[in-house]
């Protein structure tokens, strides 16, 4: 069975309060749907690093996101992922005010995953000028 890295923002969109803003209504809609409909086809695993990121904020999301969290696995950030999350910021592949999104690819490929799933477009498929 295929493995999905799940980052912190697939969680974010599933369970926050529909937005009023089209784009963001619809970004929520794909996530519930995917998550409803196609995700007992995939081993699907989160690592600490999302877990720290949703354990900060509002009271009430945090444990919402925690919630949702606790029915996957996890996976430890190892000190290949650090390395590899150092790389990928230090050559340029990401922006330098991207290391924790540095974290959640490196961890990806680190566990060797099949996809990474992510609502953070800007940062992983940027839009050339």
């Amino acid at each position: 069975m295929e493995s999905v890295y799940i980052e912190t923002s697939i969680v974010s969109y599933l369970v926050a309060v529909p937005s009023r803003d089209l784009l963001t209504a619809a970004n929520q809609q794909v996530t519930r749907d995917w998550w409803r409909q196609r995700r007992d086809g995939f081993v699907c695993v989160a690592s600490q690093e999302v877990m720290a990121e949703a354990s900060r904020g509002d009271p009430e999301q945090v444990r919402r996101w925690l919630a949702v969290l606790a029915s996957l696995p996890r996976v430890a950030v190892s000190a290949d992922a650090e390395e590899l999350a150092r790389l990928f910021l230090s050559t340029g592949c990401l922006p330098p005010n991207a290391a924790r999104d540095a974290v959640h690819l490196a961890v990806a490929t680190a566990i060797a995953a099949d996809y990474l799933l992510t609502w953070t477009c800007r940062t992983f498929a940027p839009r050339s000028n």
